[in-house]
């Protein structure tokens, strides 16, 4: 079946930035941050320093996934740029969104060079405290509906219908954990999409937590929930994850197989459990039926993600003849 995988960063140069400082390449996939901490950012054998458009590409094959969304975060450091060049050498396996520090001074004029001479039609929010923007701003939390810098933003974006806004407002013990913004943005401005990362973070005890959140979005369709990394947040390595699926179950039965992307948020989760068995562990559970699943692994995030390909490529198949 085919696959779309909805969550993915490419890492040309690591540059990761959170609370706990600066992250610095180690070699063989390792990176160690500023307070000390080593981690393994990128899969062994996949990566020295740097997982590549072609290191992605490899993984992807190998799982037969046909594309792949580009997404940026603060824990590999925002690689726009390098997304942008890997979009236009494999157009047909990559899409991307960018990020920005919306507090940065230039942060409008970041925004509008990658919308308007870029050509992105999708932006990354990662606000979480773990690992994004409340890590290093927390002297002042904001709120994505209420602060009058991220305004700035959606009052521009609001000019490009069909845009899509991703986010990761990371755990609920986090002063980072909006769903509520999320629901009032998505009223706010209905003719965008909205993709919340990591299916809310899921806690395996705490599930009324996550239906609570999942009832905040249910009345907005324009909402959408990714499913990356739930078994890195859960803590299940033992394939297919069952706990996993009990929280999926919970999004089925409240947002519908519709909102629903499969996603992996590799390299870093692919360090915990293998990328085939990322993968492969929806199609490994009876969740949902075969057109769901078809669905949930590749539908969804076309036609959220790729919906301005779609366009164009429904406009190209027009016979020119036929146009007055």
């Amino acid at each position: 079946m085919k696959k779309i995988d909805g969550h993915l960063h490419l890492v040309k140069t690591i540059a990761g930035l959170n609370g706990k400082g600066r992250l610095n390449a180690l070699g063989d996939g390792k990176a160690i941050w500023d307070d000390g901490t080593v981690i393994q950012l990128v899969p062994k054998g996949a990566g020295d320093d740097s997982f590549t458009a072609e290191a992605a590409l490899s993984l992807m094959d190998q799982a037969d996934v046909e594309k792949a969304v580009l997404l940026q975060g603060s824990l590999n450091g925002y690689q726009n740029y390098y997304s942008y060049q890997m979009v236009k050498k494999y157009p047909e396996r990559f899409i991307a969104a960018f990020s920005v520090d919306p507090f940065a001074d230039h942060a409008l004029a970041i925004v509008k060079r990658h919308v308007e001479d870029l050509g992105f039609r999708a932006i990354k929010f990662e606000i979480s405290q773990g690992g994004g923007l409340h890590g290093y701003h927390s002297e002042k939390p904001f709120r994505l509906d209420t602060d009058a810098k991220v305004g700035q933003i959606f009052h521009y974006l609001a000019d490009f219908p069909g845009f899509t806004v991703t986010v990761d407002y990371g755990s609920s013990e986090q002063i980072s954990y909006q769903p509520e913004a999320i629901a009032n943005l998505a009223a706010r401005y209905p003719l965008m999409d909205f993709v919340v990362c990591h299916l809310s973070f899921p806690a395996a005890d705490h599930l009324y937590r996550l239906r609570a959140a999942l009832e905040l979005f249910a009345p907005h369709p324009n909402i959408a929930t990714d499913l990356s990394a739930i078994q890195d947040i859960i803590g299940e390595t033992d394939f297919p994850y069952p706990k996993c699926h009990e929280a999926v179950a919970i999004a089925k039965e409240l947002l519908g197989p519709k909102r629903l992307i499969w996603g992996t948020d590799s390299p870093w989760s692919a360090t915990f459990n293998s990328y085939e068995n990322l993968a492969n562990w929806l199609s490994a559970s009876d969740l949902f039926s075969e057109d769901e699943l078809a669905d949930v692994l590749y539908h969804n995030a076309d036609r959220i993600y790729f919906k301005d390909r779609a366009v164009k490529a429904a406009a190209e198949a027009v016979d020119p003849a036929l146009i007055n």
